[in-house]
């Protein structure tokens, strides 16, 4: 009987997370176009690929590891021209994984316009020079396909002339993103914006210059409504237009944001700020959107739409850190992202099915009948 390989238990597991039909999709994407050479399934391809991207190994070591483990014998060149060609299935293995997650996949669109997340972490290539790098993506909704990248010498990190946007983008930003200068940039190129605004970062003022307090603004909503203000902020003496969204939270909602906000203070060895624990009872978002098309309910629902893939972005950040960056060709780019936003979407719903569904971690596959086995009630 041959040992059982823990490597081979792994990816029986993990393969329950994906869609069923694997072969007949890696065809039809052209990731698989025929059964001969060295890698003749879609299933030992996707198992390369996540050594490679997943698991931080150059292409010489994913190789050398699958051939250890007598998954298949293959050169690096072969893996990189297979993951190369890989892109498009990666991206649909990630839009049907994201469907597991969200069911209402409707609120994050806008009349055909892309809905994209910016986002960027600093990676520090292979070799002996080590160098720093700034890799930005950005990502869509609610598929998380990673379309879109940037590497840059990280000294330039918070440059805004290279970001992946383009006209027409909606795009949703992380705190880092937060500043006059890349908010201008993304609206000088005919993009929107929507931002989570925290308390103390972001400066807005009226029509008058003055300063506003959003959250004496939405004080008088009441739980679950939303409201709207026009807001300001300004950049190389210019004054930018933009509207303040806001939504109040539940009591049990706040009062969990109180204790994030007072728990953050106590990590950095500082008193917890007044203004953090009032906004913790709101939710506030600014926006470009028109106002005609672009309600505040529908400016806090694609909030919401990224806050559900706040985790898995989260992980995806963990892992573009861990690995080097291929920047052979723009295609293998984009694969090699896709593989890791697929890999940290993967994560995402294992651990949710090892909270909510089984002490093993996993759903069960059909029950068998062991003979002279029988289980009664008492």
């Amino acid at each position: 009987m041959r040992d059982a390989n823990p490597a081979d238990e792994s990816w029986e597991i993990l393969r329950r997370f994906l869609p069923a039909d694997l072969e007949g999709s890696a065809r039809e994407r052209g990731a698989v176009q025929r059964a001969r050479g060295e890698v003749r399934s879609a299933a030992v391809l996707l198992r390369l690929i996540v050594l490679h991207a997943a698991g931080g190994l150059s292409l010489e070591q994913a190789v050398r590891r699958a051939r250890d483990r007598k998954l298949v014998k293959i050169s690096a060149v072969a893996l990189f021209k297979r993951l190369r060609s890989a892109g498009p299935w990666l991206a649909w293995l990630t839009a049907e994984s994201m469907k597991e997650l969200a069911n209402d996949r409707d609120e994050s669109s806008w009349a055909g316009r892309p809905v994209r997340v910016l986002d960027g972490v600093d990676v520090e290539e292979p070799g002996p020079t080590g160098m720093e790098r700034r890799l930005r993506y950005a990502l869509r909704l609610p598929d998380l396909g990673g379309d879109r990248l940037t590497l840059e010498d990280a000294r330039g990190s918070r440059s805004a002339e290279r970001l992946p946007v383009e006209k027409g983008d909606i795009i949703m930003c992380s705190q880092e993103y937060g500043r006059g200068p890349v908010i201008a940039r993304i609206l000088a190129r005919r993009a929107d914006v929507v931002m989570r605004l925290e308390s103390g970062v972001f400066p807005l003022v009226d029509g008058r210059g003055r300063l506003l307090d959003p959250a004496r603004l939405a004080s008088r909503l009441r739980a679950g409504q939303a409201g709207e203000w026009p807001a300001r902020f300004a950049h190389e003496a210019h004054g930018r237009s933009l509207r303040l969204c806001a939504l109040r939270r539940s009591l049990a909602a706040a009062a969990r944001g109180r204790d994030q906000a007072e728990e953050t203070a106590r990590a950095l060895n500082q008193r917890v700020r007044p203004e953090a624990l009032q906004w913790a009872s709101f939710v506030f978002v600014l926006t470009s959107l028109p106002s005609d098309s672009a309600t505040a309910v529908r400016v806090l629902a694609l909030e919401r739409a990224r806050w559900r893939a706040a985790p898995v972005l989260k992980r995806l950040k963990g892992l573009l850190a861990a690995g080097p960056v291929p920047k052979t060709t723009e295609a293998s780019s984009r694969a090699w992202l896709q593989a890791r936003i697929l890999t940290a979407l993967l994560i995402e719903r294992m651990i949710r099915a090892a909270d909510s569904l089984s002490p093993w971690g996993y759903s069960l596959l059909r029950s068998t009948r062991t003979p002279g086995l029988e289980l009664r009630g008492d």
